[in-house]
């Protein structure tokens, strides 16, 4: 008797219970998966922008001016003569982006 009403209930709440599962996961792709996406894209493709006397900012906060682009670093004068060589990866986005506006602006 038991077995029967299980049975019974089984396949029409089978879909139904997993539709809350289904919704999570696509709430959490478009709230976080694709934007993350979008920001590493949009990364990618401002470093392969750079060019010599770009102004940076790196993830660490130093400030300077490429001098030299190489595959996968650039060479960073960061003030009194002083060069540094830093991985592509390693240059922030927002404040780069910011340093070579204030340049334009001034």
């Amino acid at each position: 008797m038991m077995l029967t009403i299980l049975l019974q209930a089984a396949p029409g709440g089978g879909v139904m219970s997993f539709l809350p599962l289904i919704l999570i996961v696509v709430v959490f792709y478009f709230f976080m998966i694709r934007p993350q996406m979008k920001k590493q894209k949009d990364h990618k493709k401002y470093i392969e922008e750079l060019t010599v006397n770009s102004k940076i900012v790196t993830t660490a906060g130093i400030h300077g001016r490429i001098v030299e682009v190489s595959d996968t670093t650039f060479l960073v004068d960061v003030g009194s003569g002083v060069k540094m060589r830093f991985d592509k990866s390693a240059v922030a986005l927002d404040a780069s982006r910011a340093a070579n506006n204030d340049t334009k602006k001034a």
